[in-house]
């Protein structure tokens, strides 16, 4: 956690909400030196000059893990190989860099993910994640924030809004967002046979 016991705050208030650190001023050799062994657990990412190191609190954990729940349960239904990334750094050598909270390749394994999700629970900017995966060139970006997820596509270079998913067809984002926020107060085996019978 970024929030220690050495700092004069109530550490367990943050216990469920994110907790971010942004440095300025940084480079990529900067960025580099941030070895994901060494800062395991955390989230590091870099865009225009900026470090950011999330500490995912309780309820983002809950949030991602059913989201991976759910996309598993679909490639099975639907006998999709699917390839995990995990928080694998994805990256444009000296422009940006994210280890995202869920990233998978379909069909066959690939050099980038097909899909990628990212939960922003406290606070963070959707356009500079659709910026860093559109430099890095994933075809789907899935974000969710505020009890809501949206869908984009990469389409001529630039995210569209997309309602169903492109890369997983039968899954809706607007369907979609019911199971996944049960996730905070429910358990996902019984979320995932409840979505089983919509898509």
């Amino acid at each position: 956690m970024l929030i220690t016991d050495n700092l004069p705050l109530n550490r367990n208030k943050f216990i469920q909400e994110d907790q971010i650190l942004n440095i300025t001023g940084a480079n990529w050799s900067d960025y580099e030196k941030f070895d994901s062994q060494d800062y395991s657990g955390y989230r590091v990412s870099y865009f225009n000059g900026e470090i950011t190191i999330v500490s995912p609190g309780r309820n983002h954990e809950r949030i991602s893990e059913i989201i991976n729940r759910l996309i598993i349960a679909y490639c099975e239904k639907y006998d999709l190989q699917d390839f995990p990334f995990g928080q694998t750094r994805l990256n444009v050598s000296g422009q940006t860099g994210r280890e995202p909270d869920i990233a998978y390749a379909f069909d066959c394994d690939k050099n980038l993910p097909d899909l990628v999700v990212e939960v922003i629970f406290s606070s963070g900017d959707i356009e500079v994640l659709k910026s860093s995966y559109q430099k890095i060139g994933i075809r789907e970006l899935w974000v969710w924030k505020n009890n809501k997820i949206t869908f984009y596509y990469l389409e001529q270079n630039s995210y569209i809004v997309i309602e169903y998913s492109k890369i997983l067809p039968h899954i809706k984002s607007e369907s979609f967002i019911e199971y996944v926020n049960r996730g905070i107060t429910e358990s996902p085996l019984l979320i995932k046979k409840d979505f089983l019978k919509i898509i």
